[in-house]
């Protein structure tokens, strides 16, 4: 197995783990920490997507990037686009939402 594969292959597992976190997340009640744990699962899943593609190199955190990209060999995947801005959104915000409510620093 090729060392793209093996990296594909590792991130799909976190992937997969992050699902299972975000789903027991939800299941306490923990939305927010839900949030921010399904974003990173459609993230790390797209990234073994691409690193199984050939990719060497994968810097950006966006889904909407991610899908963006995946849509150029595969174009079902721009139907995600819309959701994938919904979880990008989620990413960026949850960790700050306590500082507008005069809580301290999620992060």
């Amino acid at each position: 197995m090729d060392a793209n594969m093996r990296e594909a292959e590792r991130w799909l597992r976190q992937g997969e783990r992050d699902l299972v976190s975000a789903r027991n997340s939800c299941r306490s009640g923990d939305f927010e920490w839900a949030c921010i744990q399904a974003q990173q699962s459609a993230e790390k899943a797209l990234k073994a997507l691409l690193y199984a593609r050939g990719f060497r190199r994968i810097l950006t955190h966006s889904v909407s990037e991610l899908i963006r990209e995946a849509g150029v060999s595969e174009p079902s995947f721009l139907a995600l686009k819309n959701e994938a801005k919904v979880l990008d959104s989620a990413y960026i915000m949850i960790p700050f939402a306590g500082q507008h409510r005069g809580e301290p620093d999620a992060v």
